[in-house]
């Protein structure tokens, strides 16, 4: 293949990866800067225990590309039931799919992906795709798309302010089995700020659990420190017998949370997307999500640009800018409120944020309109 790219992505993760299949979609020729240049090279041996929530248009994405995980890989969330801390209580059931949906989606509110699959099925599609070339450096290329996530250093050198503010949070997650099964099920309880989130995985009759816990600085480090088994008498304290008994199966890892944005997402001859633009808190399993929609809207900006445009063109990527802040900033609002809400101590905000729960329970049509928003419909 030729030295000379259109596009050079700057992180092979799965939102670069997805991109540089969109691209060369529209017969852009693509670097993808990757950690595994030999045509011959595996995918490394994944130790990351999470798990990401994707929802009807990244699953829509990935099936058009041949990269969705099988059944074992890819577990359908049937029904999200979330718990406030003073009995508070909203069921999430799969929205109804349009009939000219209903033969290419499945009826769920998202499916829990396991990290490792995913990625080893992009990984073997982009080998298989003429229009990318793997490199270990960084191209020359019209346009550079920067995807490494929000510790790359990528946007260095661009002049982008690059905002954080940091959740007096942790985040911990796990592999965890249950004595029942699933059934799709997806819970989620909060407490006193703290979010605990157990997702359905290895299939629809499967007993794993994919745990994701938002606690406060201090009390994430003391679950860390804890014993496998004191670890499990904690999360049962708060979840009851509703999923069975737990144990862990992986080991437990964790990190801080933050809110992020760049100031500008592009720059003549370069744009940011992905964990590189935008981070929010994970309390709603929206991140990949957002990364997943940044990648499908920069390809069709990119593959209906003018004759005469360049991909570095500033003015067209302005187009993506524009699409993407808005969306990413509503997610960003509704977190972070959100997490403000339930960090609020008192009694009095208490009650009513379990009553707001309750309140919103029956609201009937924007239940329904929010469920289809946030399955991605």
């Amino acid at each position: 293949m030729s030295s000379q790219f259109d596009v050079c992505i700057r992180g092979d993760g799965v939102v670069g990866r997805a991109l540089a299949l969109l691209l060369a979609q529209s017969r852009l020729r693509v670097a993808l800067v990757s950690r595994s240049v030999s045509p011959d090279a595996q995918e490394p041996e994944h130790t990351d225990v999470r798990a990401y929530a994707l929802n009807a248009a990244s699953r829509q994405m990935l099936l058009a590309l041949r990269a969705w995980p099988d059944a074992a890989g890819a577990t359908p969330v049937r029904q999200m039931q979330v718990y406030g801390d003073d009995g508070g209580r909203v069921e999430f059931d799969a929205p109804p799919l349009p009939r000219s949906a209903a033969e290419s989606q499945a009826d769920a509110l998202a499916w829990i992906v396991d990290v490792a699959p995913l990625q080893r099925l992009l990984l073997e599609a982009v080998r298989f795709q003429p229009q990318i070339e793997t490199v270990s450096e960084p191209a020359s290329a019209a346009l550079t798309v920067v995807c490494e996530g929000r510790r790359g250093i990528g946007r260095e050198g661009l002049d982008v302010a690059w905002t954080i503010s940091p959740y007096p949070q942790d985040a911990i997650a796990a592999r965890l089995e249950s004595t029942l099964p699933h059934c799709g099920v997806a819970r989620q309880w909060f407490s006193g700020g703290d979010v605990l989130a157990l997702l359905p995985m290895g299939g629809d009759d499967g007993h794993a659990l994919a745990l994701v816990w938002s606690l406060a600085t201090e009390r994430a480090r003391q679950r860390l420190a804890l014993t496998d088994e004191a670890f499990c008498a904690e999360l049962q304290s708060l979840c009851g017998q509703q999923t069975g008994a737990l144990r862990l199966s992986s080991e437990r890892v964790g990190w801080p949370l933050a809110l992020c944005q760049a100031g500008r997402w592009v720059g003549p001859g370069w744009a940011l997307a992905g964990d590189a633009a935008h981070t929010v808190h994970p309390l709603a399993g929206q991140g990949l999500n957002l990364g997943l929609a940044d990648a499908a809207c920069l390809a069709k900006v990119l593959g209906e640009r003018e004759y005469w445009r360049t991909p570095g063109d500033e003015k067209l990527l302005r187009r993506y800018e524009r699409a993407r802040k808005a969306d990413t900033a509503a997610i960003a609002a509704v977190t972070d409120g959100l997490q403000g809400l339930f960090a609020q101590p008192g009694h009095v905000w208490q009650m009513l944020r379990n009553r707001g729960m309750n309140s919103f329970a029956r609201s009937g049509p924007i239940k329904t309109w929010l469920t289809r928003r946030a399955a991605g419909l």
